[in-house]
């Protein structure tokens, strides 16, 4: 997903309509940052993706035979051409909302596409984005694992210690989260840089002394060892799948590097090295099958050299999973907006990076959730079962939200549409259906996670709804109260109040209330209602919109895109240019703080709404979250029952 580490010059990375980033920074910085970003993920497959095809290859029989290794390595090189290069880097990365990628960026872009109605469109959106959080719980475990597992390659007498150590360096990098990645990340782009220089030129020796591996260039070797090896073969396509988990990183950070630099960087450096280093492990097991117990390794020399690759490997890894997590920040704030999920606190780590941010919460469940992965299976073998069925299920829904674009937004007629998806659908599809298998091993794991985030999601968002159409029963017409204000005035005081709500059509409750309290009414009074866009940004121009309902009303509405953090003192400031005389300091906001209670009769079942009042409760103060300047702000309490 999204990941907001190491981008060049993001003061200027909003991007324009084609997937193009505006940016000061030049081609070849936004290359290098996307191959330090994007790239982290897939470029450390290497290091279990070939083991474990080859070991789920050979069977029972657990010595590997060439047919098994040239079935194995053609299978993860057209996998690479055909999902990676031609659904992700050639078709998906036009498919841009305005310059952002990603599965909820795509989710917005469909539903602008189809216009009213489009609740299939969210489910897929909420499906997609829940998968993602299984995915960014396995990808540091498995990653980091993976890398430190290359010790016992050394000598078996660091065995013992692979566990506690990746432990220690995952609740490290979970502690300095809340700093900010930007010192860091300017070091991504160039060890990953040496990383795949390093994993090319390593793979080289092997496959000049077993040339014949060069024939798993040929697709026939690929369909010939699914053909003949019945289910064997489809169990050994969900450990080949490995090998391209991470593509999604390449369309979810489009706004962040531009489609040019991301292209440029996977044709002619990642797809290379990658596809040069499974050669390189598949000619060496070729050459001496026992050395499939750990080929990426034994690739260099004992000594020095293999001591170094690992110390280079957990860098790597460390990289991928730093990616992940920010990824989720960044898929966090999307949800939020879009009104998938409830306002969380959102920290802001850099003053320039707009898109550098930390989740307090999210961090610690992450955290929490990545350890239980390490002690529960101990090995990234058994990680690797639990590892391809979110992704999968990821690309599947990504393929199907990528066709309605294209039939809707891109106006292809819908059999051209389904002839173009259509192949990659059924692809994705079997290797899901492949993935499936390894549900008792490990595979139940990202569907427990990921279940849990739909049911969250989507609680949230029927709850909401549902709260939102009573209230609306309940509360009075703004224009008749306005009129009646307007014909016998109460007792005026000076000043502006600002009266937030979500219904700009209804008197805010905390008008009424202030009403009925204080029985006064200030000189100028403002109905504030804040909108997300179903676009990532919005233009400083289009943000404010100003309606003068009477004398001493207003109406505000505050536009912002589902990926800025809304500021509403900053965007006021628009206001004032409009002709709106906004003094901060002779401002109060109102707000109301409501208490949720169950209903007899609410539409959901009793232990939803119960986890919808939670949710509620764990919710971020909207001062806060609004940014509103905490001593300008009057809080209104009142109880609803949903």
């Amino acid at each position: 997903m999204t990941s907001d580490v190491a981008i060049p010059a993001p003061e200027t990375a909003a991007a324009n309509g084609h997937g193009e980033a505006h940016t000061t920074a030049g081609f070849g910085a936004l290359t290098l940052g996307s191959i330090g970003v994007v790239y982290g993920d897939i470029g450390t497959s290497p290091l279990y993706a070939f083991r474990e095809a080859v070991m789920a290859a050979s069977g029972v029989e657990g010595t590997p035979t060439p047919a098994a290794v040239l079935g194995v390595v053609s299978l993860i090189l057209w996998a690479l051409i055909v999902v990676v290069t031609l659904k992700y880097v050639v078709i998906l990365l036009r498919a841009d909302n305005n310059g952002e990628g990603g599965t909820l960026a795509l989710m917005a872009l469909a539903q602008r596409a189809v216009g009213t109605g489009g609740s299939t469109i969210v489910l897929l959106g909420i499906i997609s984005g829940a998968l993602f959080y299984g995915d960014a719980v396995i990808t540091p475990a498995v990653s980091v694992l993976s890398a430190l597992e290359g010790m016992k390659d050394i000598t078996l007498r660091f065995e013992p210690y692979i566990v506690p150590l990746t432990v220690l360096i995952l609740l490290f990098l979970f502690a300095v989260q809340s700093r900010g990645t930007a010192r860091v990340a300017a070091f991504f782009g160039p060890v990953m840089c040496v990383w795949f220089a390093v994993i090319a030129v390593a793979a080289i020796h092997p496959i000049i002394a077993q040339p014949q591996v060069l024939f798993a260039l040929n697709p026939f070797y690929a369909v010939s060892f699914m053909l003949h090896h019945g289910i064997i073969g489809f169990v050994t396509l969900g450990a080949v799948f490995l090998a391209v988990t991470g593509a999604e990183a390449l369309y979810a950070d489009l706004g962040h590097f531009g489609k040019r630099p991301i292209q440029t960087a996977w044709l002619f450096i990642v797809l290379p090295s990658l596809a040069l280093n499974y050669l390189g492990q598949g000619a060496l097991v070729l050459g001496d099958p026992q050395a499939i117990e750990s080929p990426f390794f034994q690739l260099f020399p004992q000594g020095w050299a293999r001591g170094g690759m690992v110390v280079l490997a957990t860098a790597a890894t460390v990289i991928a999973s730093q990616a992940v997590i920010t990824g989720a920040y960044s898929l966090t704030r999307q949800a939020i907006q879009l009104g998938l999920l409830p306002r969380f606190e959102i920290r802001h780590t850099s003053e320039a990076h707009s898109g550098q941010i930390f989740i307090p919460r999210i961090n610690q469940l992450l955290l929490v959730a990545v350890i239980m992965m390490v002690l529960l299976f101990r090995s990234s073998s058994a990680l690797a079962s639990a590892y391809g069925i979110s992704v999968t299920g990821t690309m599947v829904v990504t393929g199907m939200m990528g066709f309605i674009v294209i039939w809707k937004a891109w106006k292809w007629s819908p059999l051209w549409a389904a002839a173009l998806i259509a192949p990659f659908l059924f692809l994705d599809l079997t290797f899901l259906a492949a993935n499936l298998l390894k549900v008792f091993e490990g595979g139940w794991v990202p569907l427990a996670l990921g279940s849990f985030m739909i049911l969250l999601m989507y609680t949230w968002r029927r709850g909401s709804r549902l709260l939102f159409e009573k209230s609306r029963k309940l509360e009075f017409p703004l224009a008749d109260l306005v009129a009646m204000l307007e014909k016998r005035p109460p007792q005026r005081v000076p000043g502006t109040a600002v009266f937030l709500t979500s219904d700009p059509l209804s008197a805010p409750t905390a008008l009424m209330h202030s009403l009925k309290h204080y029985k006064v009414l200030h000189e100028k009074n403002v109905i504030l209602t804040i909108e997300t866009a179903q676009t990532p940004r919005i233009d400083p121009a289009e943000r404010v919109k100003l309606e003068q309902i009477s004398p001493t009303f207003s109406k505000v509405t505050l536009k912002f895109g589902f990926m800025e953090s809304p500021n509403v003192p900053k965007a006021l400031a628009i206001a004032r240019k409009l002709g709106w005389q906004f003094d901060i300091m002779s401002t109060s906001f109102f707000l109301s703080r409501r208490a949720l209670k169950p209903a007899a009769h609410s539409g959901m079942p009793r232990w939803q709404d119960r986890l919808f009042i939670s949710l509620s409760r764990s919710a971020n103060d909207a001062t806060d979250y609004f940014q509103i300047p905490s001593g300008r702000v009057v809080e209104v309490g009142t109880q609803v029952t949903i």
